[in-house]
């Protein structure tokens, strides 16, 4: 049995558990400054500096246009459902994927958001540390709290962070380019040929670039469900794709192309350190402020989404599970676990794009047929397309690596869930 928000705590209610009413919906600006901040984050900035790095200037902008556009497309999808609806992913999952199902679906995502919260935070915690000789642990477990406190206060704390760290993170790159330009070379960025040599494709360029964002890409819908219409979803998703995402991602392009980043195949477009050792204190000030609000801006929407999913599948409260999972983050953080699963919360993205593959052929593609369908408790045609996908990309992943395993991933998560559907419906009907 779902819940529903009284006339006396809505105002307040984050609806964890039912579609958001048109009349608690937010505006356009609101909704955008909550996706607009989330991309244009420093840790956005490091794969648009490592596929420049691999690859080389135009390659490498190239791989990042391509995957923006591709990013835009499906997010935007997603959020145009979510506009209409009102309904969180947690909820859109529920339709696709069975009453029962969906926990597959939705557990899976919002344990992985939870990963990136902590390896987001142990960031915070190490970046701090390396400009000022802090202690890492206690940044990192203080970072956390002021977070979880964020986070807890809901969608439109937000959206205030997001207002606050895209001019931010301007702020600082202009900054960091100022300082770079007294000893690089910033008029030779076109012809950089790279340091890759052939050592990553095109296609795992593209993929490197969708991976970090394809989790929260496809939990749009728990942001976006906010917009009071399917079109106003879409133009708040596009501040994020393409816009935010390029500005971060051609930021640590254009540092590794000038030569500022130190060993780039390792650090990408990490600029961070450009703004250190310059013994400054308003400018010690400024980036202890941009590291904070950056990081915490990423830290906060993958926390939201976590607690979103798993407070429908446990049928409590955002703001409780909220305090649950941003202490295990912060405690993962805190022993600095966060500094090995790094590569895993990147191969688990590749299972994600199929997934929402998969939700937008089922609500999107084939909408009109699927109007008025009962409810079902388990939808196997939906999880085994996404099992197909899913599959289709590890194999990519592991012996096709000049193709894009989370373009491959897309691509054969929507036909399966096409053809799959099709022989199901063919079936029914000769009954």
């Amino acid at each position: 049995m779902t819940q529903t928000a009284t006339p006396a705590d809505t105002a307040t209610s984050e609806f964890e558990h039912e579609p958001v009413p048109l009349s608690h919906r937010k505006s356009l600006f609101t909704v955008s400054a909550v996706w607009f901040g989330f991309p244009m984050i420093l840790t956005n900035a490091v794969p648009g500096g490592l596929v420049v790095a691999m690859l080389g200037f135009w390659p490498g902008v190239g791989a990042i246009l391509t995957a923006n556009a591709i990013m835009f497309v499906y997010v935007s999808l997603l959020s145009w459902r979510a506009g209409r609806t009102g309904k969180s992913f947690a909820l859109q999952a529920t339709e696709t994927f069975g009453t029962a199902g969906y926990a597959i679906a939705s557990g899976f995502l919002a344990t992985v958001v939870v990963g990136w919260f902590a390896f987001n935070t142990g960031a915070t915690g190490a970046s701090l540390s390396g400009a000022f000789g802090w202690n890492e642990t206690l940044v990192a477990a203080l970072a956390g709290l002021v977070f979880i406190v964020v986070t807890y206060l809901g969608i439109r704390a937000l959206s205030v962070l997001g207002a606050i760290a895209a001019p931010l993170f301007i702020a600082a790159v202009i900054i960091a380019i100022s300082l770079a330009a007294q000893s690089h070379n910033f008029s030779a960025v076109f012809g950089y040929k790279g340091v890759g040599g052939g050592a990553m494709s095109f296609g795992v360029a593209v993929t490197a670039i969708m991976a970090t964002f394809a989790d929260s890409g496809t939990m749009t819908a728990d942001f976006t469900r906010w917009a009071r219409t399917g079109k106003q979803a879409v133009a708040a998703t596009f501040t994020a794709f393409p816009v935010a995402s390029l500005v971060a991602q051609l930021s640590g392009a254009l540092f590794v192309a000038a030569g500022a980043i130190a060993d780039p195949a390792a650090n990408g477009g990490n600029f961070a350190p450009l703004l250190t050792g310059t013994h400054n204190v308003l400018l010690d000030i400024f980036l202890f402020a941009f590291v904070v609000i950056n990081l915490g801006s990423v830290c906060t929407h993958c926390l939201y989404n976590g607690a979103l999913g798993w407070s429908h599948l446990t049928r409590s409260k955002i703001r409780v599970l909220t305090l649950i999972l941003g202490v295990i983050g912060t405690l993962v953080a805190v022993l600095g676990a966060w500094h090995y699963f790094v590569n895993w919360l990147v191969l688990l993205g590749v299972l994600v794009p199929p997934l929402g593959a998969v939700l937008i052929a089922d609500q999107i593609i084939l909408a009109k047929r699927n109007a008025g369908r009962p409810e079902q408790r388990v939808r196997w045609t939906a999880l085994a397309a996404w099992a197909i996908g899913a599959g289709a990309a590890l194999v990519t992943h592991f012996f096709t690596p000049v193709l894009s395993d989370a373009v491959v991933g897309l691509v054969v998560g929507t036909v399966a869930y096409l053809v799959l559907e099709q022989f199901a419906y063919a079936k029914e009907t000769t009954r």
